[in-house]
């Protein structure tokens, strides 16, 4: 089981993009497979790709969570607000720019969710945490609002 740890910390890194959150999948991936060892059937495949499905499985898991972000007040944070990193970013591009032109034909909401997204680096969950928004629903903005940007822009 050692042998395969770091290699398993390794993919679970790849999925989550997050040592801490890895490190916390593999643990579980690890206990899950302590108390499931009976239900592994060899007939059924190798004990190296059930690891790794388990381990892939809770990581995919962790990634839908949505309570892992820890609320933190705007005074108790050293940079500024979200709305203010993002009205700086899309002051920033030129008035004559063919982006911002594109931009501002999107809709408050899409527009929010695209610089969140390229401009804070947010996850989708994380986007939808923030804007207290169903998680399919910040998919669709982003989605929507790149195909309209696409368009916009050729």
């Amino acid at each position: 089981m050692t042998a395969e740890g770091g290699r398993m910390l390794g993919v679970a890194r790849r999925i989550l993009r997050r040592t801490d959150l890895a490190e916390e999948a593999l643990q579980e991936a690890l206990v899950l497979v302590w108390r499931k060892a009976h239900q592994f059937d060899e007939s059924r495949g190798n004990a190296r790709g059930w690891l790794y499905t388990i381990l892939r499985n809770r990581c995919l898991t962790m990634l839908r969570n949505e309570d892992r972000e820890v609320p933190v007040a705007p005074e108790d944070l050293d940079t500024p607000p979200d709305d203010v990193m993002l009205e700086t970013a899309f002051d920033r591009l030129g008035h004559a720019s063919d982006l911002r032109r594109c931009l501002e034909r999107l809709d408050g909401e899409s527009r929010r969710a695209i610089l969140a997204t390229y401009v804070l680096g947010y996850s989708h969950g994380e986007i939808a945490g923030r804007l207290d928004a169903p998680l399919g629903s910040v998919k669709s903005r982003v989605r929507r609002g790149l195909m309209k940007l696409r368009e916009c822009l050729s």
